[in-house]
């Protein structure tokens, strides 16, 4: 087996809770009192621009949530929006001590908007780890798309049997282990050890 030389990263649901997914989205429109059918048909017309990087969370929130006057402001939604994320400490733990070894070029691939995606990576500590974020709004690309995987094998120039690619999602593992890079399926950071282990990564 070819040495792993490059490990990539989903971010929400792996290193930390999605950003703005099912659950945080129905979380925050309990929370505001807001029509979840309504809301779903506004948000299912722009989510892509929005996690392509498109359209800005300003103008997200315009198309979907303020296009009427509510009773609470932007900011306190956005406030809302960016305390629903929260850390997987250990995995962060496990993708800390990996970096920290210097052994494997650290990467994330992940779907986010800028601005959460932005927040994230300040308020969790993530240039610490990685040295890339392949990441939908920056790139234009969205998983399950091959295109981000192959952006991210020609950044790195990395080839990609030497490659990794960790996510919580069978669907967007696919891609990755169709051009030949690795695939790990994280349920838990035991057993996402125990799958690291299996191809020699060390710590």
């Amino acid at each position: 087996m070819p040495k792993i030389s490059a490990l990539f990263w989903d971010v929400g649901g792996v290193l930390l809770t999605n950003a703005w997914d099912r659950t945080q989205r129905e979380t925050a429109l309990g929370r505001f009192q807001l029509d979840e059918t309504e809301f779903q048909d506004r948000h299912e017309m722009v989510v892509s621009s929005f996690e392509r990087g498109k359209i800005t969370l300003d103008e997200y929130l315009d198309r979907t949530i303020f296009y009427r006057p509510r009773a609470f402001t932007k900011e306190e939604f956005c406030r809302e929006m960016y305390s629903l994320s929260q850390p997987n400490i250990e995995v962060l733990d496990l993708a800390k001590k990996l970096a920290r070894a210097g052994q494997y070029q650290m990467a994330t691939i992940n779907n986010e908007s800028r601005e959460l995606n932005h927040y994230r990576i300040q308020n969790f500590g993530l240039r610490e780890i990685f040295s890339l974020f392949v990441s939908s709004c920056f790139v234009g690309i969205r998983k399950p798309e091959v295109g981000i995987y192959r952006l991210a094998l020609e950044i790195t120039q990395n080839p990609p049997e030497q490659c990794c690619f960790i996510d919580d999602r069978a669907l967007n593992l696919e891609s990755a282990a169709r051009l030949g890079m690795h695939a790990i399926h994280m349920n838990t950071a035991a057993q996402l050890e125990q799958e690291l282990k299996k191809l020699g990564v060390t710590w």
